[in-house]
């Protein structure tokens, strides 16, 4: 029977010959990823919950403080002391300020062809690699930790066949809001979304960290760029074998097939407060800002930092304007400081926070208030996420945050340039 990347892995997983949509199956998990969002309510059930508790395998769980560090008040402080103590206890691998969690992930340990689940929406990210990363509840987290299974009923597969190269000016960020855009934020639900063709293997490895990332904002289960030899190269840069690199059958069924030629793509910005109200940049109009922000587990890596840099250097922050931004890991944080580009940060006027999900998340750093007006490279626009719930939060890709808070109000990159 014809599968897709998606059901290949499934079927890997589950330890089957072949599987395919509707279908049911307990799957054994590679990895279990949990933040500290919830690591502490997973921590009470495990302890208080289950008359027996035992860890099915120590080596498969990743704990990651990434979303309040460091804590900002006593409640998170001791969330974070019963994460460290629980770790310590049973041998679990843990992460504190090192970076945002899906960013470690992929650094350390994802491989193509693996089944991972993370307390977190944004595990879909592991697809840059060609796996299959699903966010849980932290329920379904205490349930794999125990068992070191779980279940997935096998989504069907939409398939996004790119062509082509973006044009200079124009990025990945650009590109799947284009797509959340047309198909709605309900526009894939529970569907896994695959990315494949020439274009796809014209991006990097960052590139497609960005498209898988976004998916769950399109109501997807998971996104998947199809793997090839730079997922070999990338693994192999990590001192890791890359894993089982599934494509889809020429004969696989999808439901939908999307084409899309990126020469045609072009920059765009989300408006509050969905992430596929998506228009044109050149439509947004006069929209001034009181903030920007660049990092996330979107857009915080080295590449998105060389934007920034280029745009700034020489140049000041707007003074209306407070500019983050937040390296995704400290590897990417020791590498911009080996290229200068924390020189230029500081210098231009902004404040370079340490690697954490920081104004993304919205509740430790660069909270921002009553009626007051975000760019950002985050995940979300939902109201409140940054802060107040009357404050309004506009996504866009690095340049054009980094453009908007030298000019003070939304604007191309083009514009800076000049």
């Amino acid at each position: 029977m014809a599968m897709t990347i998606g059901e290949k892995i499934i079927a890997r997983a589950a330890g089957v010959d072949e599987v395919k949509p509707g279908q049911i199956h307990t799957v054994n998990v590679d990895y279990l990823m949990s933040n500290d969002g919830t690591t502490h309510l997973t921590i009470d059930m495990y302890n208080n919950k289950l008359k027996n508790p035992k860890i099915a395998d120590k080596d498969k769980l990743v704990f990651i403080m990434d979303h309040n560090v460091p804590a900002e008040n006593p409640k998170t402080a001791a969330a974070h002391k019963k994460m460290r103590d629980f770790a310590k206890a049973n041998d679990i691998k843990l992460y504190e300020g090192k970076g945002v969690c899906h960013q470690i992930m992929v650094e350390e340990f994802v491989k193509a062809g693996q089944f991972i689940m993370g307390a977190d929406s944004h595990t879909c990210s592991y697809g840059a690699l060609g796996a299959f990363g699903t966010g849980i509840g932290c329920t379904d987290f205490l349930y794999a930790m125990v068992t070191g299974t779980s279940w997935v009923m096998v989504p069907e597969t939409i398939r996004f066949n790119l062509k082509g190269k973006l044009r200079e000016g124009v990025y990945p960020r650009d590109l799947i809001l284009t797509i959340i855009g047309d198909v709605g934020a309900n526009g894939c639900n529970y569907k896994i979304m695959e990315f494949a063709g020439e274009g796809a293997h014209n991006l990097s490895i960052s590139d497609r960290f960005v498209l898988c990332n976004l998916a769950v904002e399109a109501g997807a289960k998971t996104g998947i760029v199809e793997p090839d030899e730079k997922v070999v190269e990338y693994c192999k840069n990590a001192g890791r074998d890359a894993g089982d690199l599934f494509v889809s059958d020429e004969d696989a069924v999808f439901e939908k097939v999307y084409e899309y030629d990126l020469d045609k793509i072009e920059p765009v910005v989300a408006r509050p407060d969905f992430v596929d109200d998506v228009i044109p940049l050149s439509q947004v109009g006069d929209v001034k800002i009181d903030q920007a922000f660049v990092g996330s587990c979107n857009n915080g890596r080295i590449e998105d930092l060389r934007v920034s840099a280029q745009l700034l250097k020489g140049k000041k922050v707007h003074p209306d304007v407070r500019f983050l931004i937040a390296p995704a890991s400290n590897n990417v944080f020791l590498q911009a400081l080996d290229e200068g580009l924390i020189d230029i940060f500081l210098e231009s006027g902004v404040m370079v926070m340490n690697s954490n999900c920081s104004v993304c998340w919205g509740s430790c750093q660069g909270v921002i208030g009553e009626g007051e007006v975000l760019i950002s490279t985050a995940t979300r626009n939902f109201k409140g996420r940054a802060g107040h719930k009357n404050s309004k939060i506009y996504l866009g890709s690095a340049a054009t945050v980094t453009a908007s808070a030298i000019a003070g109000k939304i604007v191309n990159a083009e514009v800076i340039y000049g």
